[in-house]
């Protein structure tokens, strides 16, 4: 299967990390995807042109990093990452979600300071900014719960949380986020020992940032 992936995703990481979980990343063939060069084959293979996008072994295509992770769960049947059901299902799909936004204003905070001098919205920025604050203060508030089912547990949330932080940490570096929220940061090193953490860490991208 091939993964076509940026190693300066999150969500790509997302992929990766579940993957290392569940044992079956030497099944993945990872790919670099410049989703801004208009010859890329990601653009026939996901109409989103978005990373990441899994190529299965029959052709077909799954993007999402969530869609994609739960599809990886699935193969063994023994919902290591999403709970079949119930409120732990729920709870770990609102912990995805809540990784996942905080994941998605960062981005997006970071992709406006990239405009030009002029273009740039000084209202986006602060939008992007509170969003990115009310998700750590709402993480913090449940660290202390996610750290004490860290021993047992590293699902979907987990993961969505771990590589949101990490992209933050990663593209802010002069943040200081564990000054306010310890909690959130002694989980955060807590989980940043796991192996699928330690073996899928983002770099910098070096291709095309603009369409």
């Amino acid at each position: 299967m091939i993964l076509r992936f940026l190693p300066h995703s999150p969500y790509a990481r997302k992929v990766v990390v579940a993957a290392h979980e569940l044992g079956v990343f030497d099944t993945l063939e990872i790919v670099e995807a410049h989703v801004f060069d208009p010859e890329t084959p990601l653009l026939a293979e996901n109409p989103i042109g978005k990373v990441p996008a899994l190529i299965r072994d029959d052709g077909s295509t799954l993007y999402d990093s969530t869609v994609i992770c739960e599809w990886l769960d699935a193969q063994d049947g023994r919902n290591r990452l999403f709970p079949a059901a119930g409120e732990a299902r729920i709870q770990a799909l609102r912990r995805n979600a809540l990784g996942d936004g905080l994941g998605q204003a960062a981005t997006w905070n970071i992709r406006e300071r990239y405009r030009p001098d002029g273009e740039r919205s000084d209202s986006y920025l602060a939008y992007y900014e509170r969003t990115i604050e009310r998700c750590l203060v709402a993480l913090e508030t449940e660290a202390d719960a996610m750290a004490a089912a860290a021993v047992g547990r590293f699902d979907i949330g987990d993961i969505a949380i771990a590589c949101a932080m990490s992209y933050l940490d990663f593209r802010y570096p002069d943040r200081a986020w564990r000054e306010q929220f310890p909690k959130l940061g002694a989980w955060i090193a807590q989980v940043s020992q796991r192996s699928s953490m330690k073996a899928s860490g983002l770099a910098a991208y070096d291709g095309p940032l603009k369409p």
